[in-house]
């Protein structure tokens, strides 16, 4: 196997500029000044336990300001290690309600029963649409998709086409210019797992892992650590111009020129939903509930594309205009259905551990 890193639980947080968060918290704070006290008879804390890319300070002050609660926000590492201590800590909850599980640990949240049911009566159509099949305890708040990221700068430099496909990565040219990411130890790197088995299929899937790796690619633990310590765009002298990050990542990386210096590769993309949702045994339910409906509000999802790098679930949130261009959703993700991936996930990342290990001692 590649050399690992320790590794950084953040996703995109690093991504989030210091100034988009002020922004944020401008606009929130500004945005619930009219509701302020609307609901002040509510009274009481409520805390909400998130994924560190959360915007924490900016949020709880809103959402207190909107609620009429004492929000108070708690980090719980990466979406898998959100999930985990969900999971572990059933019947004795670390808070009152939670945000960012995704997909692939859906299942693992709703077959622990570590959720209660709850439908916002403001739920956009196009959110109910993401819902888990068969369970109203996970409510959707964002969507984004996990893709490689390529520096089609450097490849124009060296007079290379740029990589397109899962298969590009295969070649002899684009030996040893990729970082991958660990699926058991990173979201977004169980993300791409999920989707080189929806693509390549149960008996081939680890093979094409095996075959990454013995062309070289470098395996990261954390996605801060690939995307800005080996990406040759993250800004902190990286040299391999191919990388696993997300859709949404070249809208961060735009020139003075107005142009972009990184681009996603949307035939290797893999669909994120992110979710929220009330924890059973609450000590606040009803004050869980209305944050849960905060994160939903028009004025907390107009800010997650510029906090956070996901699309809201809301149509009518806004979205930065660049967007269109240089974050686009890709149009055929490869997917799985949340049960299958909790039948799976286990297995599929011991059968990659084993086929990344193999390879790197061959």
């Amino acid at each position: 196997m590649m050399p690992m890193r320790t590794a950084v639980p953040r996703r995109r947080a690093a991504l989030t500029t210091t100034a988009a968060l002020t922004g944020a918290a401008a606009l929130l704070l500004a945005g619930c000044s009219a509701d302020a006290g609307s609901d002040a008879d509510a009274g009481g804390t409520v805390t909400l336990i998130v994924h560190d890319s959360f915007p924490n300070e900016a949020f709880a002050e809103a959402a207190s300001a909107a609620t009429g609660y004492d929000v108070e926000v708690v980090g719980s590492g990466d979406g898998g290690e959100l999930a985990n201590q969900l999971v572990l800590t059933q019947g004795a909850p670390l808070g009152d309600a939670f945000f960012g599980v995704d997909q692939i640990f859906a299942s693992r949240v709703v077959d622990a029963d570590v959720a209660e049911d709850y439908v916002p009566e403001g739920l956009p159509e196009d959110a109910a649409a993401l819902a888990v099949d068969g369970s109203d305890a996970l409510v959707p708040i964002d969507r984004g998709a996990t893709c490689f990221n390529i520096d089609p700068v450097w490849f124009a430099d060296q007079g290379i086409a740029a990589p397109e496909t899962y298969e590009d990565l295969l070649k002899p040219e684009y030996r040893e210019l990729t970082v991958i990411l660990d699926p058991a130890a990173s979201s977004t790197g169980a993300s791409f797992l999920v989707g080189t088995v929806a693509y390549f299929g149960a008996d081939a899937y680890a093979d094409y892992w095996s075959d990454l790796v013995e062309n070289g690619a470098r395996v990261e633990q954390g996605w801060s650590d690939a995307y800005y310590g080996q990406f040759t765009q993250g800004g902190e002298g990286g040299t391999r111009p191919i990388v696993l990050s997300y859709s949404s990542s070249p809208a961060a990386t735009i020139a003075d020129d107005g142009s972009s210096t990184s681009a996603a590769l949307l035939d290797t993309c893999s669909s994120q939903v992110e979710y929220a949702g009330v924890l059973e045994g609450a000590e606040n339910p009803e004050g869980a509930r209305a944050v849960v409906d905060y994160l939903l509000s028009g004025e907390f999802q107009d800010t997650i594309a510029e906090t956070m790098y996901m699309y809201p679930v809301d149509p009518e949130a806004s979205v930065p205009e660049e967007w269109e261009q240089f974050a686009p959703l890709p149009e055929e993700p490869h997917d799985l259905p949340s049960d299958e991936i909790a039948a799976g996930l286990t297995d599929w990342q011991k059968a990659v551990a084993d086929a990344v290990a193999g390879a790197a001692a061959g």
